[in-house]
């Protein structure tokens, strides 16, 4: 399996896929949304730049990743906007290798922290209120288009959005799908407890009947953002909250989805590949053998992969560079094709 897959993700390169790496900038905005009590929506942004590289940006990482220019110099034309969801647990870096291969292809990409959902601040309720991620990616682009840096680089008819595990939800609510939050909290209660008791914060099945999560959930605003024009999600969680057609029949953009087979996470019978099946023009792969939920997380070095080995150590047969590189080519070739 290890061979094919490199052999796969070779195929991808040489066939131009992915464009081959030039030098990125990077920059980071310390958003606060006043309307939801200055929630901060701290954003990380990654976009090609014509500046070198200095020797300080050659600073040492955890995570294998191409090196960028710290604030260096903005593109000149008018580019794409990619807006980025991390998993729950994670941060607006935990897919930077998707984001750069995303700004390598000539793309803007802005990532961002979902507040209380992080992996170094997290504040249990956040981790069961969907509503506010699919807010936070909204209020970030409308204030990157407010930026006077920012804003007049961003063509605004060529807006898409990715995301990953709870952020793959945020995409699909962002296209138009409307979550039926009981459903879901009735379903995470009995029949899918073990889809809630995750690594990154066990014992979230008891938050479910906190009145003020409950009341919240009945006053959800709409999460469709039509300036956003296509939708990428991989491996998306919350799909046992979509029963019926009438909850994804807003949704009237381009919309692909990814699934793993193996994932035990964000099992695909209950999440990927039931949401293709309930959206009726998605487009859906499901990766194959034993590829689990946390192969889309970076690439650790040894001594982070001995420390939490469960998002950082695969099944011997799956290559996680050749996965990343097979999905940096759908991502890439989709939003090209969709917003072109």
């Amino acid at each position: 399996m290890m061979y094919k897959q490199i052999l796969i993700a070779l195929t991808i390169l040489l066939s131009g896929g992915v464009a081959m790496a030039q030098n990125l900038g990077e920059r980071t905005f310390n958003f606060k949304d006043r309307s939801r009590n200055n929630r901060p929506v701290v954003t990380e942004i990654w976009y090609p730049t014509v500046d070198t590289l200095k020797p300080s940006d050659k600073h040492f990482s955890p995570f294998l990743r191409q090196p960028t220019v710290r604030d260096g110099k903005l593109p000149v034309n008018k580019l794409p906007l990619i807006l980025l969801s991390h998993g729950t647990g994670g941060g607006r870096l935990t897919l930077e290798w998707l984001a750069q291969a995303l700004a390598n292809s000539g793309c803007i990409v802005a990532a961002v922290d979902h507040y209380g959902n992080t992996y170094d601040h997290k504040i249990p309720l956040e981790f069961v209120k969907p509503w506010e991620r699919p807010l936070d990616l909204s209020f970030a682009l409308t204030s990157l288009l407010n930026n006077s840096d920012i804003g007049p680089l961003i063509d605004q008819q060529k807006i898409g959005a990715i995301g990953f595990s709870f952020g793959g939800y945020t995409v699909i609510a962002l296209a138009g799908a409307r979550l039926d939050f009981e459903q879901a909290r009735n379903y995470y209660k009995t029949t899918g407890r073990k889809e809630l008791e995750i690594p990154e914060f066990p014992g979230l099945v008891k938050l479910l009947d906190d009145s003020s999560l409950i009341a919240g959930s009945k006053h959800v605003p709409p999460l469709k953002d039509k300036r956003i024009k296509a939708f990428f999600s991989i491996s998306p969680a919350l799909g046992f909250g979509f029963i019926r057609k009438e909850q994804v029949a807003d949704i009237k953009s381009p919309l692909y989805i990814v699934g793993s087979q193996s994932d035990s996470i964000a099992p695909v019978k209950t999440n990927a590949r039931h949401y293709h099946q309930l959206i009726s023009k998605s487009i859906y792969t499901e990766l194959p053998g034993k590829i689990g939920h946390y192969v889309m997380l970076g690439e650790a070095i040894d001594a982070v992969k001995k420390e939490a080995p469960i998002y950082f150590t695969d099944d011997p047969s799956v290559n996680r560079h050749a996965i990343h590189l097979q999905v940096d080519s759908l991502a890439v070739g989709f939003f090209r094709k969709e917003l072109k």
